[in-house]
Protein backbone atom coordinates (compact mmCIF):
# COMPACT_ATOMS: atom_id res chain seq x y z
CA UNK A 1 0.00 0.00 0.00
CA UNK A 2 1.37 3.39 -0.98
CA UNK A 3 2.18 6.00 1.80
CA UNK A 4 0.65 9.10 -0.26
CA UNK A 5 -1.04 9.55 -3.49
CA UNK A 6 1.69 11.50 -5.70
CA UNK A 7 3.07 11.94 -8.94
CA UNK A 8 6.50 10.85 -9.35
CA UNK A 9 7.46 14.31 -10.41
CA UNK A 10 6.46 16.42 -6.93
CA UNK A 11 7.71 19.43 -8.64
CA UNK A 12 5.07 22.22 -7.89
CA UNK A 13 5.11 25.20 -5.74
CA UNK A 14 2.95 25.18 -3.12
CA UNK A 15 1.59 28.74 -2.36
CA UNK A 16 4.52 30.35 -4.28
CA UNK A 17 6.38 29.19 -1.02
CA UNK A 18 9.97 29.20 -0.70
CA UNK A 19 10.92 25.11 -0.60
CA UNK A 20 13.70 24.05 1.81
CA UNK A 21 14.00 20.45 1.34
CA UNK A 22 16.18 18.57 3.73
CA UNK A 23 17.87 15.10 2.69
CA UNK A 24 18.43 12.97 5.81
CA UNK A 25 16.73 12.23 8.65
CA UNK A 26 19.50 11.68 11.42
CA UNK A 27 20.09 13.72 14.58
CA UNK A 28 21.16 16.68 12.61
CA UNK A 29 18.32 16.36 9.90
CA UNK A 30 15.47 15.70 11.84
CA UNK A 31 16.50 18.12 14.41
CA UNK A 32 16.85 21.10 12.01
CA UNK A 33 13.52 20.06 10.18
CA UNK A 34 11.58 20.27 13.60
CA UNK A 35 13.03 23.85 14.16
CA UNK A 36 12.70 25.34 10.84
CA UNK A 37 8.80 24.15 10.61
CA UNK A 38 8.66 25.88 14.37
CA UNK A 39 10.28 28.97 12.68
CA UNK A 40 8.46 29.08 8.97
CA UNK A 41 6.35 25.97 8.30
CA UNK A 42 3.71 27.26 11.22
CA UNK A 43 3.84 30.54 10.13
CA UNK A 44 3.17 29.56 6.25
CA UNK A 45 6.63 31.12 5.54
CA UNK A 46 8.33 28.48 3.44
CA UNK A 47 7.29 24.84 2.88
CA UNK A 48 9.42 22.65 4.58
CA UNK A 49 10.38 18.66 3.46
CA UNK A 50 12.57 16.18 5.04
CA UNK A 51 13.53 12.89 2.87
CA UNK A 52 14.70 9.97 4.55
CA UNK A 53 14.53 6.41 3.65
CA UNK A 54 13.30 5.38 6.90
CA UNK A 55 9.82 5.80 8.13
CA UNK A 56 11.47 6.08 11.31
CA UNK A 57 14.12 7.49 13.26
CA UNK A 58 16.88 5.92 16.13
CA UNK A 59 19.33 8.56 17.32
CA UNK A 60 22.85 6.81 16.12
CA UNK A 61 25.07 7.06 19.18
CA UNK A 62 22.41 4.34 20.70
CA UNK A 63 22.72 1.82 18.31
CA UNK A 64 25.90 -0.49 19.72
CA UNK A 65 23.27 -0.71 22.45
CA UNK A 66 21.00 -2.54 19.95
CA UNK A 67 23.63 -4.65 18.46
CA UNK A 68 24.34 -5.94 21.72
CA UNK A 69 20.79 -6.21 22.61
CA UNK A 70 20.23 -3.77 25.59
CA UNK A 71 17.85 -1.24 23.85
CA UNK A 72 14.63 -2.28 22.62
CA UNK A 73 15.15 0.02 19.35
CA UNK A 74 11.14 0.22 18.58
CA UNK A 75 10.83 2.11 22.20
CA UNK A 76 13.12 4.58 21.49
CA UNK A 77 12.00 5.15 17.33
CA UNK A 78 10.51 8.56 16.35
CA UNK A 79 7.70 7.99 13.81
CA UNK A 80 9.11 10.90 10.84
CA UNK A 81 5.39 11.33 9.60
CA UNK A 82 4.00 11.88 12.98
CA UNK A 83 6.78 14.63 13.84
CA UNK A 84 5.98 16.13 10.29
CA UNK A 85 2.56 16.31 11.02
CA UNK A 86 2.91 17.74 14.62
CA UNK A 87 6.12 19.77 13.71
CA UNK A 88 4.54 21.32 10.26
CA UNK A 89 7.12 20.25 7.90
CA UNK A 90 6.47 17.52 5.21
CA UNK A 91 8.50 13.99 4.80
CA UNK A 92 8.60 12.06 1.66
CA UNK A 93 9.98 8.13 1.69
CA UNK A 94 12.95 7.77 -0.38
CA UNK A 95 16.82 8.24 -0.04
CA UNK A 96 18.26 10.77 -2.49
CA UNK A 97 20.28 9.39 -5.37
CA UNK A 98 20.84 12.13 -7.34
CA UNK A 99 21.16 15.65 -7.92
CA UNK A 100 20.22 18.36 -10.81
CA UNK A 101 21.01 21.49 -10.28
CA UNK A 102 20.55 23.26 -13.17
CA UNK A 103 16.32 22.03 -12.62
CA UNK A 104 16.86 22.33 -9.04
CA UNK A 105 15.33 19.01 -8.19
CA UNK A 106 16.71 16.06 -6.20
CA UNK A 107 15.95 12.18 -7.47
CA UNK A 108 14.49 9.94 -5.19
CA UNK A 109 14.76 6.39 -4.69
CA UNK A 110 12.37 3.99 -4.40
CA UNK A 111 10.70 3.56 -0.85
CA UNK A 112 11.08 -0.08 0.40
CA UNK A 113 9.32 -2.06 3.61
CA UNK A 114 11.28 -4.25 5.59
CA UNK A 115 10.50 -7.22 3.20
CA UNK A 116 12.32 -4.68 0.55
CA UNK A 117 8.86 -3.97 -1.08
CA UNK A 118 8.64 -0.84 -3.26
CA UNK A 119 5.73 1.36 -1.47
CA UNK A 120 6.86 4.68 -3.25
CA UNK A 121 7.56 4.87 -6.66
CA UNK A 122 10.88 6.89 -7.71
CA UNK A 123 10.48 10.51 -8.09
CA UNK A 124 12.01 14.22 -8.53
CA UNK A 125 11.58 16.72 -5.79
CA UNK A 126 11.91 20.62 -6.06
CA UNK A 127 13.99 22.41 -4.02
CA UNK A 128 14.64 26.37 -3.90
CA UNK A 129 17.57 25.34 -0.81
CA UNK A 130 18.75 22.33 -0.06
CA UNK A 131 20.22 20.92 2.93
CA UNK A 132 22.26 17.47 2.89
CA UNK A 133 22.42 16.11 6.35
CA UNK A 134 22.76 12.26 5.15
CA UNK A 135 25.23 11.58 7.59
CA UNK A 136 28.00 8.54 7.11
CA UNK A 137 29.01 5.38 6.67
CA UNK A 138 31.42 2.88 7.55
CA UNK A 139 34.97 2.96 6.00
CA UNK A 140 36.84 -0.69 5.80
CA UNK A 141 39.54 1.27 3.57
CA UNK A 142 39.30 -1.47 0.95
CA UNK A 143 40.88 -3.97 3.02
CA UNK A 144 39.89 -7.64 1.61
CA UNK A 145 37.41 -9.43 3.91
CA UNK A 146 35.84 -6.64 5.80
CA UNK A 147 32.86 -5.90 3.62
CA UNK A 148 32.03 -9.25 3.33
CA UNK A 149 32.41 -10.92 7.10
CA UNK A 150 31.93 -7.77 9.11
CA UNK A 151 28.78 -6.48 10.70
CA UNK A 152 28.73 -2.91 10.81
CA UNK A 153 26.84 -0.36 12.87
CA UNK A 154 25.54 2.63 10.29
CA UNK A 155 21.76 2.11 10.77
CA UNK A 156 19.79 -0.09 12.76
CA UNK A 157 18.79 -3.07 10.57
CA UNK A 158 22.53 -3.62 10.70
CA UNK A 159 22.67 -3.34 14.71
CA UNK A 160 19.75 -5.76 14.81
CA UNK A 161 21.50 -7.95 12.50
CA UNK A 162 24.75 -8.54 14.73
CA UNK A 163 22.42 -9.06 17.48
CA UNK A 164 20.62 -12.01 16.16
CA UNK A 165 23.92 -13.46 15.03
CA UNK A 166 25.28 -12.97 18.31
CA UNK A 167 22.15 -15.19 19.86
CA UNK A 168 22.58 -17.65 16.98
CA UNK A 169 26.11 -18.63 18.10
CA UNK A 170 25.30 -18.45 21.90
CA UNK A 171 21.77 -21.07 21.60
CA UNK A 172 24.49 -23.09 19.16
CA UNK A 173 26.90 -23.38 21.89
CA UNK A 174 24.13 -24.19 24.53
CA UNK A 175 22.18 -26.86 22.97
CA UNK A 176 25.15 -28.74 21.22
CA UNK A 177 27.49 -31.79 22.89
CA UNK A 178 30.50 -30.24 21.20
CA UNK A 179 33.07 -28.07 22.91
CA UNK A 180 32.28 -24.45 21.31
CA UNK A 181 34.59 -23.82 17.66
CA UNK A 182 37.33 -21.48 18.86
CA UNK A 183 35.78 -18.16 17.71
CA UNK A 184 31.89 -19.24 18.42
CA UNK A 185 31.69 -17.11 21.11
CA UNK A 186 34.39 -14.62 20.44
CA UNK A 187 33.36 -11.25 19.47
CA UNK A 188 36.35 -8.51 17.81
CA UNK A 189 35.62 -5.30 17.53
CA UNK A 190 37.57 -3.23 14.84
CA UNK A 191 38.30 0.27 16.30
CA UNK A 192 38.99 1.52 19.63
CA UNK A 193 36.99 4.76 19.04
CA UNK A 194 34.27 5.87 20.93
CA UNK A 195 32.03 3.30 19.53
CA UNK A 196 34.24 0.59 19.56
CA UNK A 197 35.19 0.28 23.18
CA UNK A 198 31.40 1.27 24.26
CA UNK A 199 29.96 -1.85 22.25
CA UNK A 200 32.61 -3.51 24.02
CA UNK A 201 31.53 -2.76 27.63
CA UNK A 202 28.00 -3.07 26.35
CA UNK A 203 28.87 -6.57 25.16
CA UNK A 204 30.50 -7.56 28.41
CA UNK A 205 27.50 -6.53 30.48
CA UNK A 206 25.02 -8.43 27.73
CA UNK A 207 26.85 -11.35 27.71
CA UNK A 208 26.72 -12.05 31.67
CA UNK A 209 22.55 -11.45 31.42
CA UNK A 210 21.68 -13.32 28.73
CA UNK A 211 23.98 -16.42 30.46
CA UNK A 212 21.25 -15.43 33.61
CA UNK A 213 18.53 -16.64 31.37
CA UNK A 214 19.00 -20.28 31.29
CA UNK A 215 22.51 -20.58 28.94
CA UNK A 216 24.08 -22.37 31.72
CA UNK A 217 26.70 -24.03 29.57
CA UNK A 218 28.34 -20.70 28.77
CA UNK A 219 31.17 -19.53 31.13
CA UNK A 220 31.20 -15.95 30.16
CA UNK A 221 34.44 -15.70 31.62
CA UNK A 222 35.87 -18.94 30.38
CA UNK A 223 34.47 -19.13 26.81
CA UNK A 224 33.42 -15.60 25.76
CA UNK A 225 36.65 -13.12 24.72
CA UNK A 226 35.94 -9.73 23.35
CA UNK A 227 38.70 -8.22 22.09
CA UNK A 228 38.94 -3.96 20.92
CA UNK A 229 41.79 -4.08 17.63
CA UNK A 230 43.47 -0.73 17.52
CA UNK A 231 45.49 0.53 14.53
CA UNK A 232 46.81 4.10 16.64
CA UNK A 233 48.86 3.63 19.66
CA UNK A 234 46.24 3.31 22.32
CA UNK A 235 42.63 3.68 22.57
CA UNK A 236 39.96 6.35 22.04
CA UNK A 237 43.00 8.01 20.09
CA UNK A 238 41.06 11.07 19.38
CA UNK A 239 40.44 12.17 23.22
CA UNK A 240 43.39 12.69 25.68
CA UNK A 241 45.45 10.84 27.25
CA UNK A 242 43.89 10.53 30.89
CA UNK A 243 40.48 9.71 29.52
CA UNK A 244 42.10 7.08 27.66
CA UNK A 245 43.82 5.77 30.07
CA UNK A 246 41.02 5.84 32.36
CA UNK A 247 39.13 3.70 30.45
CA UNK A 248 41.82 1.05 29.01
CA UNK A 249 41.83 0.40 33.34
CA UNK A 250 38.37 -0.14 33.25
CA UNK A 251 38.25 -2.43 30.09
CA UNK A 252 41.24 -4.50 32.08
CA UNK A 253 39.39 -5.14 34.52
CA UNK A 254 36.55 -6.50 32.94
CA UNK A 255 38.71 -8.88 31.10
CA UNK A 256 38.53 -7.02 27.66
CA UNK A 257 41.62 -7.54 26.00
CA UNK A 258 42.94 -4.55 23.86
CA UNK A 259 45.51 -4.70 21.13
CA UNK A 260 46.93 -1.31 19.55
CA UNK A 261 49.12 -0.61 17.00
CA UNK A 262 47.74 -3.51 15.30
CA UNK A 263 46.84 -2.64 11.83
CA UNK A 264 44.26 -5.12 10.18
CA UNK A 265 45.36 -6.12 6.77
CA UNK A 266 42.35 -9.38 5.85
CA UNK A 267 39.28 -10.28 7.48
CA UNK A 268 37.45 -13.97 6.62
CA UNK A 269 34.86 -16.20 8.33
CA UNK A 270 37.11 -17.23 11.41
CA UNK A 271 38.50 -13.85 12.32
CA UNK A 272 41.08 -11.15 11.87
CA UNK A 273 44.69 -11.13 9.94
CA UNK A 274 46.95 -8.09 11.45
CA UNK A 275 49.98 -7.00 9.46
CA UNK A 276 52.35 -8.12 12.79
CA UNK A 277 51.09 -11.70 11.35
CA UNK A 278 48.70 -11.84 14.46
CA UNK A 279 45.42 -14.12 14.25
CA UNK A 280 42.50 -12.70 16.32
CA UNK A 281 39.78 -15.57 15.55
CA UNK A 282 36.16 -14.61 16.10
CA UNK A 283 33.06 -15.69 14.30
CA UNK A 284 31.60 -12.18 15.25
CA UNK A 285 33.03 -9.31 13.79
CA UNK A 286 32.25 -5.30 14.03
CA UNK A 287 33.90 -2.71 11.60
CA UNK A 288 34.34 0.63 13.81
CA UNK A 289 37.57 1.78 12.52
CA UNK A 290 36.63 4.78 10.66
CA UNK A 291 34.36 6.46 8.75
CA UNK A 292 33.34 8.17 5.73
CA UNK A 293 30.05 10.14 3.47
CA UNK A 294 28.01 8.15 1.37
CA UNK A 295 30.13 7.37 -1.86
CA UNK A 296 26.86 9.32 -3.46
CA UNK A 297 28.46 12.21 -3.12
CA UNK A 298 31.27 12.19 -4.66
CA UNK A 299 29.63 12.66 -7.59
CA UNK A 300 27.16 14.98 -7.01
CA UNK A 301 26.42 16.52 -10.10
CA UNK A 302 29.83 18.87 -9.63
CA UNK A 303 29.55 19.71 -5.80
CA UNK A 304 33.19 20.19 -4.28
CA UNK A 305 34.12 17.15 -1.97
CA UNK A 306 37.19 15.30 -0.58
CA UNK A 307 38.76 11.89 0.28
CA UNK A 308 36.46 10.61 2.54
CA UNK A 309 33.30 11.59 -0.53
CA UNK A 310 32.60 14.88 2.49
CA UNK A 311 30.88 17.90 0.75
CA UNK A 312 33.11 20.93 1.41
CA UNK A 313 31.43 23.59 2.66
CA UNK A 314 31.67 27.56 4.22
CA UNK A 315 31.74 28.56 7.56
CA UNK A 316 28.09 29.17 6.42
CA UNK A 317 27.46 25.58 5.59
CA UNK A 318 27.03 26.73 1.90
CA UNK A 319 28.23 24.15 -0.56
CA UNK A 320 31.64 25.82 -1.85
CA UNK A 321 30.58 25.61 -5.55
CA UNK A 322 26.27 26.19 -4.85
CA UNK A 323 25.14 28.86 -2.44
CA UNK A 324 21.42 27.45 -2.31
CA UNK A 325 22.80 23.90 -1.27
CA UNK A 326 23.85 23.27 2.18
CA UNK A 327 25.67 20.70 3.97
CA UNK A 328 26.04 19.87 7.71
CA UNK A 329 27.17 16.55 10.01
CA UNK A 330 29.50 13.94 9.26
CA UNK A 331 28.80 14.38 5.66
CA UNK A 332 30.01 18.17 5.25
CA UNK A 333 33.59 19.29 5.92
CA UNK A 334 33.44 22.46 7.73
CA UNK A 335 36.94 24.48 8.28
CA UNK A 336 37.34 26.06 11.73
CA UNK A 337 39.44 29.14 12.58
CA UNK A 338 41.92 27.62 13.52
CA UNK A 339 42.42 25.12 10.42
CA UNK A 340 41.62 21.98 11.27
CA UNK A 341 37.71 20.93 10.41
CA UNK A 342 34.79 20.34 12.56
CA UNK A 343 34.94 16.91 14.13
CA UNK A 344 32.50 14.39 12.62
CA UNK A 345 30.42 14.34 16.17
CA UNK A 346 27.25 14.46 17.00
CA UNK A 347 27.65 17.26 19.37
CA UNK A 348 28.69 19.39 15.74
CA UNK A 349 25.86 17.72 13.86
CA UNK A 350 22.91 19.36 16.75
CA UNK A 351 24.99 23.02 16.88
CA UNK A 352 24.94 22.85 13.18
CA UNK A 353 21.09 22.08 12.77
CA UNK A 354 20.72 24.70 15.49
CA UNK A 355 22.57 27.36 13.71
CA UNK A 356 20.99 26.53 10.13
CA UNK A 357 16.92 26.32 12.21
CA UNK A 358 18.26 30.21 13.13
CA UNK A 359 20.07 30.99 9.73
CA UNK A 360 18.31 29.88 7.03
CA UNK A 361 14.89 32.14 8.14
CA UNK A 362 17.56 34.85 8.03
CA UNK A 363 18.61 34.15 4.75
CA UNK A 364 14.87 34.47 3.50
CA UNK A 365 14.51 37.78 4.08
CA UNK A 366 17.52 38.99 2.57
CA UNK A 367 20.16 38.83 5.35
CA UNK A 368 23.05 37.92 5.04
CA UNK A 369 24.47 34.28 6.53
CA UNK A 370 26.14 34.22 9.87
CA UNK A 371 29.37 32.11 10.79
CA UNK A 372 29.17 28.95 11.92
CA UNK A 373 31.61 27.93 14.74
CA UNK A 374 31.87 24.53 16.06
CA UNK A 375 31.87 24.90 20.18
CA UNK A 376 33.48 21.48 21.84
CA UNK A 377 31.82 20.78 24.78
CA UNK A 378 34.33 17.59 25.64
CA UNK A 379 33.94 14.03 25.23
CA UNK A 380 31.94 11.13 27.23
CA UNK A 381 32.56 7.59 26.81
CA UNK A 382 29.68 5.47 28.95
CA UNK A 383 30.84 1.99 29.45
CA UNK A 384 27.52 0.85 30.03
CA UNK A 385 26.87 -0.43 33.39
CA UNK A 386 30.18 -0.20 34.79
CA UNK A 387 30.46 3.67 34.60
CA UNK A 388 30.73 6.88 32.81
CA UNK A 389 34.00 8.97 32.30
CA UNK A 390 34.80 12.08 30.38
CA UNK A 391 36.04 15.55 29.97
CA UNK A 392 33.84 18.99 29.84
CA UNK A 393 33.79 22.07 27.91
CA UNK A 394 36.94 21.25 25.85
CA UNK A 395 37.38 24.83 23.97
CA UNK A 396 37.39 26.77 27.82
CA UNK A 397 39.30 23.85 29.22
CA UNK A 398 42.26 24.20 26.56
CA UNK A 399 41.88 27.80 26.96
CA UNK A 400 42.72 27.93 30.44
CA UNK A 401 44.86 24.87 30.30
CA UNK A 402 42.58 23.05 32.71
CA UNK A 403 41.47 19.23 32.84
CA UNK A 404 38.01 19.01 33.84
CA UNK A 405 37.70 15.57 34.14
CA UNK A 406 34.63 14.00 35.16
CA UNK A 407 33.44 10.05 36.09
CA UNK A 408 31.24 8.23 38.09
CA UNK A 409 27.45 9.83 38.61
CA UNK A 410 27.77 13.21 37.24
CA UNK A 411 29.29 11.77 34.16
CA UNK A 412 26.53 9.37 33.85
CA UNK A 413 24.19 12.15 33.79
CA UNK A 414 25.76 14.22 31.40
CA UNK A 415 25.87 11.19 29.18
CA UNK A 416 22.12 10.64 29.87
CA UNK A 417 21.43 14.45 29.23
CA UNK A 418 23.08 14.38 25.85
CA UNK A 419 20.15 12.25 24.69
CA UNK A 420 17.63 13.96 26.56
CA UNK A 421 18.87 17.18 25.10
CA UNK A 422 17.75 15.22 21.02
CA UNK A 423 14.46 14.40 22.57
CA UNK A 424 13.71 17.90 24.21
CA UNK A 425 14.57 19.20 20.76
CA UNK A 426 12.46 17.19 18.49
CA UNK A 427 9.33 16.53 20.94
CA UNK A 428 9.75 19.45 23.52
CA UNK A 429 10.92 19.10 27.25
CA UNK A 430 7.76 18.14 28.41
CA UNK A 431 7.43 15.68 26.04
CA UNK A 432 10.75 14.06 26.67
CA UNK A 433 10.33 14.59 30.39
CA UNK A 434 7.38 11.92 30.17
CA UNK A 435 9.33 9.66 27.98
CA UNK A 436 11.89 9.69 30.48
CA UNK A 437 9.68 8.70 32.99
CA UNK A 438 8.05 5.75 30.90
CA UNK A 439 11.46 4.68 30.60
CA UNK A 440 12.45 4.59 34.07
CA UNK A 441 9.19 2.58 35.04
CA UNK A 442 8.99 0.01 31.72
CA UNK A 443 12.73 -0.80 32.86
CA UNK A 444 12.02 -2.91 35.38
CA UNK A 445 9.35 -4.80 33.75
CA UNK A 446 11.08 -6.12 30.64
CA UNK A 447 14.64 -8.37 30.71
CA UNK A 448 17.90 -6.39 31.07
CA UNK A 449 18.79 -7.95 27.32
CA UNK A 450 16.35 -8.38 24.34
CA UNK A 451 16.47 -12.55 24.21
CA UNK A 452 15.07 -12.59 20.21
Amino acid sequence: MRLTAMSNTDTTQSRGLHRIVVAGGGAGGLELAVGLGRRLGQRGLAKITLVDRNMTHLWKPLLHEVAAGTLYSHQDEISYPAQARDRHFHFRLGAMERLDRSRRTIGLAPGLDDRGQQITPPRELAYDTLVIAIGSVSNDFGIPGVAEHCHFLDHREQAQAFHRHMLRNYYSAQTTEEAPRSGQLRIAVAGAGATGVELAAELHSATRHLVSFGLDRIDPDRDVRITLIEASERILPMLTERLSSSVQEQLASLGIETLPNERIVRADAAGFYTEQGQFIPAELKVWAAGIQAPPLLAELDGLESNSRNQLLVHDTLQTTRDADIFAFGDCAACPQADGEWVPPRAQAAHQQAAFLARALPLRLKGRPMPRYRYRDYGSLINMSRYGTVGNLMGNFARKFRLSLFVEGWLARFFYFSLYKMHQSALLGAGSAFLLTCVEILSHRLKPRVKLH
